[in-house]
């Protein structure tokens, strides 16, 4: 399983690469893909709405309703008929390259594998809209759909299996069809909107919407698709014939061939086989956890910014218990913390400076690196380095590879997270000596615990608490963002940034 991950992750990032020439990092779409999904499903409701406008939920007028709005209000409605199409392929599209991207880059297992787990009834739901959409043009399409689920359903066992009867006899009545509408118009989007929320539950600042952009950009890609390739129907179904020619929907309607090919006895195994392993997925095998972030009371000053930080919801803020003068505390919920160490870097309790004698202790941390081995570290590292310009990269564990810097003679110090960095630590690295900082970790847009670099950034220009020290010389600082193929990309920054400094007069000699 590691190494499907590492290939498919290799593979991404390539990918990535290539679309972050084309669009920038910021609107790259493989960073905003539930964004993007959300988005879809906002094109198929409001589509999906106009279009039941015109419809016509029985049997009779189902066929010449859709027929009119694709033929007489082309312009209109057939377009949204082409738009409710297309955006629920779009959907798939972005649900399984989310999906596949979470595994790659080993982000559906440990403490993520709620959202994964509640992704895959989900998926379902989606699809068997899909298949219901199609069922209720009730053109050959839909007959031939119509017929080759109830087979699917009638080899269950617990079921009467008296379902496909309805078609063979032409017994299918106006009711029938109108549950089958209620199905398509309220009973799934119900279950889909339920679902989706429990999805999500567990992160916190949830981008629904993507960038204005993207999202325009989107939609004029779909209206255009829909322009030159509308959606049209086969012709009416006729329960006494059998389809001969089917344009199938291969996003939705893919197992369908499969019952053809197998019968529905292997297409159930082959379905069933396929959802239970991706709902065991996350357990094969299991992530191994560190420990996660403690509350230190006596440190914590009940501020509320690492709540704010959190990317999962781990930290709420409660009434003080401990008698102190401070209103709130931190909180933290062990189920949800992913140990990336984002709380540390918003800690105002983080500051190197605090305690100039003892043990430094912040607010919040991670038992097993909280600010304290952050401070002892960075002492080592830069005491371990000798020349003029010394340099001191903070690295995250999850981007870039850093062994391409070996040869500059540079220190180098992991963290969990470059979230986990409180600026006061680099206003510390310069004060002991260090000519310049760099943080690096991953790409913009695309942090591994999701807000890591954008709290960075955000902490950097004063936009987000704590801030750096106002007399801080932020030219002696640099950031960079990359996956591993911009490795070297990174080793030229650092060089590049070196040679800066030596040719910077007053620069902290060895």
């Amino acid at each position: 399983m590691k190494i499907i991950r590492h290939a498919g992750n290799w593979a991404v990032l390539a990918i990535e690469q290539v679309f972050n020439k084309i669009f920038g990092n910021p609107l790259n779409p493989f960073y905003h893909l539930g964004s993007l999904t959300f988005y879809f499903f906002w094109i198929v409701l409001v589509s999906g709405i106009y279009v039941f406008i015109f419809f016509e939920t029985n049997l009779a007028g189902a066929y010449a309703s859709v027929e009119y709005m694709t033929v007489q209000q082309w312009w209109l409605a057939g377009l949204m008929r082409s738009l409710h199409r297309y955006a629920s392929d779009a959907a798939i599209i972005t649900i399984f390259l989310h999906m596949f991207r979470e595994f790659c880059r080993d982000r559906y297992r440990g403490v993520r594998w709620f959202s994964w787990f509640t992704g895959v009834p989900t998926l379902w739901i989606v699809v068997m809209l899909g298949i219901s959409g199609y069922w209720l043009v009730w053109d050959m399409l839909a007959q031939y759909v119509a017929i080759t689920t109830a087979e699917l359903i009638d080899w269950i066992p617990m079921l009467p299996g008296s379902m496909v009867f309805n078609f063979l006899e032409g017994n299918i009545t106006d009711r029938f069809f109108t549950l089958m509408a209620f199905l398509h118009l309220l009973g799934l989007p119900v279950g889909l909107v339920f679902l989706l929320w429990t999805h999500v539950s567990r992160i916190s600042q949830i981008d629904f919407y993507p960038p204005r952009p993207l999202a325009w950009g989107s939609l004029v890609a779909l209206t255009i698709l829909s322009l030159l390739k509308p959606a049209i129907s086969h012709s009416p179904a006729q329960l006494n014939q059998s389809p001969t020619v089917l344009h199938l929907d291969w996003f939705y309607l893919n197992i369908y061939p499969l019952v053809d090919l197998v019968g529905p006895g292997w297409a159930w195994g082959i379905a069933s086989g396929t959802t239970l392993l991706l709902l065991i997925l996350p357990w094969l095998p299991p992530r191994g956890e560190k420990p996660r972030a403690e509350v230190n009371l006596e440190h914590c000053s009940g501020c509320g910014q690492c709540a704010q930080d959190c990317p999962y919801g781990a930290i709420t803020m409660q009434r003080r218990s401990d008698g102190r003068t401070f209103e709130f505390e931190s909180r933290m919920e062990d189920s949800l913390c992913t140990s990336c160490g984002i709380c540390t870097g918003s800690c105002a309790s983080s500051n190197p400076f605090r305690v100039s004698k003892g043990v430094l202790k912040s607010g919040i941390e991670m038992p097993w690196y909280g600010a304290e081995e952050l401070r002892t570290r960075t002492r080592e590292k830069l005491s371990a380095l000798s020349g003029a310009a010394r340099i001191i990269v903070y690295g995250c564990e999850n981007g870039l590879d850093f062994r391409v810097l070996d040869t500059l003679g540079v220190a180098i110090l992991m963290v969990p997270c470059s979230g986990m960095l409180p600026p006061s630590l680099l206003d510390f690295a310069l004060k002991k000596g260090a000519a310049g900082v760099v943080v690096a970790g991953c790409r913009e847009g695309d942090c591994f615990h999701r807000f890591g670099n954008r709290w960075v950034n955000a902490r950097l220009r004063g936009e987000r608490k704590p801030h750096l020290f106002a007399g801080t010389e932020r030219e002696r600082i640099t950031v960079f963002w990359g996956g591993k193929a911009e490795s070297h990309e990174l080793l030229e920054r650092v060089r590049s940034f070196r040679d800066e400094l030596e040719k910077r007069e007053g620069f902290p000699h060895a």
